[in-house]
Parts: structure tokens; sequence; C-alpha cells
């Protein structure tokens, strides 16, 4: 091959990957469609909620792919590399991590519901049984690791260092009269290793997952009005404008979804609009 050649092929080579990139970048911006989306939700009651939805849009010519995970980081992968168009299932705070440690282009467009995260027990029918030294579990996660820490604090136990971040850990606890011991556990486990310690901090996902209500069984609750960790619909940055995005709210907070909320899940879950 002459230089001539190589000149040729490599300007050839050149363009094609400036067309494909113009093409990533065309397709990352374009408004979502007004007929179809696809929506990612973790299992469980966020899909069960966008299934209700689903019904909803339906009925007006817009078509719901409701694609389900059982972990909490895919959605937003897959929402921030194009294979999703919105997602369901992620407090604020869990998102602020995500963008910070990701670099994900995502953002939030409106509340949807709220699980109250409790403390449960296998051993005790009441907080003041906690003894001195007892063994007590949070999730390992850095978003809910401080919103149980919180929970435990709200309840009397512990008391934390001030302006603490959602990086905060066991680490960050000031006062501890009791001593209790503070294990870190997958969130996801934490019903299972229930009976290894006195009290855990579990997500309400995780425990109706295990049977538990959050109003018969966890011994203190956070509070289930005006919740301050309410979950998101979540788009690219991009789409946060795009008309389908509003009318997907329209939905998610109707009459009908908030009644389905109230009689599907009996306080466990409320309604965050």
């Amino acid at each position: 091959m002459n230089i001539k050649s190589k000149s040729v092929l490599a300007g050839t080579s050149l363009l094609a990957a400036i067309a494909l990139s113009a093409c990533g970048q065309s397709d990352a911006s374009e408004a979502l469609s007004n007929e179809s989306i696809t929506i990612g939700v973790t299992g469980g009651p966020h899909q069960q909620i966008a299934e209700e939805v689903k019904k909803l849009a339906a009925e007006d010519g817009l078509e719901l792919d409701i694609k389900v995970f059982n972990d909490y980081n895919t959605p937003n992968a897959a929402l921030a590399e194009g294979s999703l168009d919105v997602n369901s299932y992620q407090t604020l705070s869990f998102l602020e991590l995500q963008k910070a440690d990701k670099g994900y282009k995502i953002d939030d467009v409106f509340k949807t519901v709220a699980f109250p995260m409790g403390l449960y027990s296998d051993k005790l029918t009441d907080i003041d049984e906690l003894k001195e030294g007892d063994k007590v579990a949070v999730p390992n996660d850095p978003a809910n690791e401080l919103r149980a820490l919180r929970l435990y604090e709200t309840a009397g136990l512990i008391t934390l260092k001030e302006g603490l971040t959602d990086k905060a850990t066991k680490r960050d606890i000031a006062e501890n009269p009791l001593n209790l011991e503070f294990i870190e556990l997958e969130a996801s486990q934490l019903p299972t290793q229930l009976p290894e310690v006195a009290l855990a901090a579990i997500n309400t996902n995780f425990a109706m997952g295990a049977g538990l209500s959050i109003n018969e069984d966890a011994l203190f609750h956070e509070d289930t009005v005006d919740n301050p960790y309410p979950n998101y619909v979540v788009v690219r940055t991009d789409n946060k404008e795009d008309e389908v995005v509003e009318t997907l709210k329209s939905y998610y907070h109707s009459d009908e979804i908030r009644t389905f909320i109230e009689e599907t899940f009996n306080g466990s879950i409320v309604p965050a609009f």
C-alpha cells in the first residue's frame, strides 16, 4: 500500500469515527417517544406500581415496556447508556451518590412513593429491652447506612457527629450509651440475618419480601407522612423537559395510582405526591 492509499484509508476511518460519534450524540439527545418508552424498575412494589401505570398509559395509546432489575446499580447504568428511557426505584441521596461516583448524566424528574425504614427484631418486643453490648445491624451501602444510623438516633439509641455526608458510617457515631455493636450488612440480607442480631434497620421493600409489616412488626420506624426519603422517576438529563415525562408524571400522580398504593401496601409504602 502506498502513502497516498494509506492517507485515503486513514481519512475514511476518521470520517467514519466522526460519523459514529455524531450518531451517538444525536441518539443520546433525541426526545423520548410519546408512543412507547422503556422503564426500568426493581422487582416488588416499584414493579407493581409500574404495571398499574402501564394500564393507564395504554388507555391513551402510550406503551410502557417494563424491565425488572434485582439490584440497585444496573438500572442507572442502563439508563445512562440508553437501553432504558426512564427508571423508577431510588431515593435522591442514592441518585446523587451514583452521579458523583459514576459520572452519569441523569436527573430526577418527579417523586413517586416513600418506603419508610423500620427497626425490626426477632428477640425484642420493645426497644427498651436492648442490653449493653447488643449487636444491631444497618445496611452497608452509603446512602442507606446513614439513613439507618439516623433512625437509631431518632429512636434515642445513639448520637451522630454533626455535618455528616451520605458516605457516613458507624465510625461517625459520637455517643453510644449502650455500647451497641453495629454490624454492617448487605441491605437485602438483613431480614435473613435478623435472628443473629438484637435489632436491624431494614428497608421496607426487603422487609415486605420477608413478610414483615412496618405497621405491625417494626419496633420503631420513620415517619410515614412527609417521609424525608421519597423515591423518584429518573431520566437522562437531555430528556428532562420531554413531553412524555410530564405525561408519565400525570399517571404516577393520578388518583387511581394513589388509591392502588394505599390499598395494596397498607401504609408500608406511601404516596410521596
